[in-house]
């Protein structure tokens, strides 16, 4: 399975990790770094989401930096809901997008958001977390 943000590699489903695929989609690195620089511990839990929602976004204005924040910020706020909320598990798309699969099967697609977050503000992180969070 091909993993876009990793490049060029291939993931086997057959022997697929779940716990190591979920730590290596945990580690957002650089959205921690941000974070980390504005006082916001991300301890991977839904009010560490809403510390994130209230920081200034300076990195709106550099375009290189958003598309990573973006990245990270959706892989975080999926790492969250995979912790928290029960039967939540990530999955990958035919594509090789990550997703959050929820008990009911349904699939919420945590990139996007962390991009529209990044980009915008909106919508909040813990507010996307919510509303999968109540389903």
């Amino acid at each position: 399975m091909n993993i876009p943000f990793l490049g060029k590699r291939r993931v086997d489903p057959g022997t697929r990790d779940p716990e190591g695929i979920a730590g290596l989609l945990a580690e957002c690195e650089l959205l921690r770094s941000q974070a980390g620089r504005e006082g916001v511990r991300l301890d991977d839990s839904p009010a560490s989401l809403e510390q994130l929602d209230q920081v200034v976004p300076r990195w709106r204005d550099d375009e290189e930096i958003l598309p990573w924040l973006g990245n990270d910020a959706g892989l975080y706020l999926g790492t969250v809901i995979v912790r928290t909320v029960p039967g939540a598990a990530w999955w990958f798309r035919a594509d090789g997008q990550p997703v959050v699969r929820l008990a009911s099967g349904r699939e919420f697609d945590v990139v996007a958001s962390g991009h529209e977050w990044a980009a915008s503000g909106a919508p909040e992180l813990s507010q996307s977390y919510a509303e999968v969070a109540e389903t």
